[in-house]
């Protein structure tokens, strides 16, 4: 979660290293280094995880969908789309 909290925090960060001691070096589309701080990281990292945590799974909303449809419930769109697609 840590790379998709930089590029969320830095838009210019086109590509992340991360060397030997785990410590990330962000760099901009030319190359240049972009300055990160890392408590602000790990912070959105925390805030990305929790999101991803509490989104249920395809699988878990497959079966409220089914349970639903059997019920006559009507499917919120998260729902439909597991079963639906275009």
């Amino acid at each position: 979660m840590e790379h998709e909290a930089i590029y969320q925090l830095y838009p210019t960060v086109k590509h992340i290293q991360e060397d030997a001691s785990g410590n990330y070096i962000a760099r901009d589309v030319n190359s240049n280094e972009v300055s990160i701080d890392m408590s602000a990281v790990n912070t959105k990292a925390t805030e990305l995880q929790a999101e991803a945590d509490a989104k249920p799974t395809a699988a878990e909303l497959k079966a409220s969908a089914k349970a639903k449809l059997v019920a006559g419930d009507a499917l919120t769109e998260e729902e439909a789309d597991t079963i639906w697609t275009q």
